[in-house]
């Protein structure tokens, strides 16, 4: 493991990560408000350790001290927001994300095709591409659409448009500590929402990247991009996906700019980002989108 806390670039670019496009609109959700998608798990009232100081922590990402944190009574989605759920949310009130907006999108190199035509890439992360075309409907681009991945997380969804869907759902965004408190599992400063072992027993518990980051993925885990939610065993309070597959933004925000995302990525690997752990966060503008994040949801009652 590198001692070096990589720049959050390498995880899920900025949209200033390029040249700045211009800024997209704001969108009103219009339509009725529907309560409910996905199934909730009613977790609190506690009080947990929360953070990371050894030595699988980047104290640049401010994941230390560790701290004791109280947490209200919440419910908190068992999985991300998938393909299937954000589709009935467009559906049924018109909104357009800022990836449509903008008119492009980041997208991992591996995943696009060997004649892709080379557009902009994160200087220091550059297997990030900029693709014009791709969002939330196309992950890869316009070549490819979501046939076989409704049960997949959506992507390329900015913390605004989380906001959007968790609105009409009738719910919000999860805080840093509801999300961390959940992603634990009821487990104790461990490292995993199962334990320390990445591989306990050499069995995959999360879709992480294998192999030697970023030019070759054996996909042991069965997986190269996203996987169906729920694709690997739940942690003790019965969530899925809360480590790898797809970051996650939660409530916070830091600053003007900045918002958190938590949980890492099917692209996290320790010889480059651990930051696939339950303690993990990484910074982001909140008109980002990219082509491993999405997003759960919580809300303020149990049940």
């Amino acid at each position: 493991m590198t001692d070096r806390p990589p720049p959050d670039a390498c995880c899920a670019p900025r949209r200033d990560d390029v040249t700045p496009a211009p800024r997209a609109g704001t969108f009103d959700v219009a339509g009725e408000v529907r309560s409910g998608t996905g199934e909730l798990v009613a977790l609190g009232p506690a009080t947990f350790r929360m953070g990371c100081d050894n030595e699988w922590a980047y104290p640049g990402d401010g994941e230390g001290p560790v701290r004791d944190v109280h947490v209200g009574a919440f419910s908190i989605d068992r999985t991300p927001v998938t393909n299937d759920a954000f589709a009935a949310f467009v559906a049924a009130t018109g909104y357009v994300t800022g990836a449509e907006a903008f008119g492009w999108s980041f997208v991992f190199a591996g995943l696009l095709p060997d004649d892709f035509v080379e557009t902009r890439g994160v200087a220091n992360a550059p297997w990030w591409r900029q693709v014009f075309g791709a969002d939330w409907r196309h992950p890869e681009g316009p070549g490819r659409g979501l046939d076989g991945r409704g049960d997949h997380p959506v992507v390329h969804v900015s913390w605004h448009d989380a906001l959007a869907f968790a609105a009409w759902a009738g719910k919000r965004l999860p805080t840093e500590a509801e999300w961390e408190y959940a992603a634990r599992g009821g487990l104790d400063g461990a490292v995993f929402p199962w334990g320390d072992e990445l591989e306990p027993g050499g069995e995959h518990r999360m879709n992480v990247w294998q192999g030697a980051f970023p030019t070759d993925n054996t996909r042991a885990d069965g997986y190269l991009g996203t996987s169906p939610v729920g694709a690997f065993p739940p942690n003790g309070h019965g969530l899925v996906d809360v480590t790898g597959n797809v970051w996650e933004w939660a409530a916070d925000v830091v600053d003007a700019d900045a918002r958190v995302q938590r949980g890492g990525s099917y692209l996290c690997h320790a010889s480059y980002c651990r930051r696939y752990r339950v303690a993990a966060r990484q910074r982001s503008t909140a008109d980002s989108s990219a082509g491993n994040v999405g997003f759960r949801c919580a809300t303020d009652a149990r049940g």
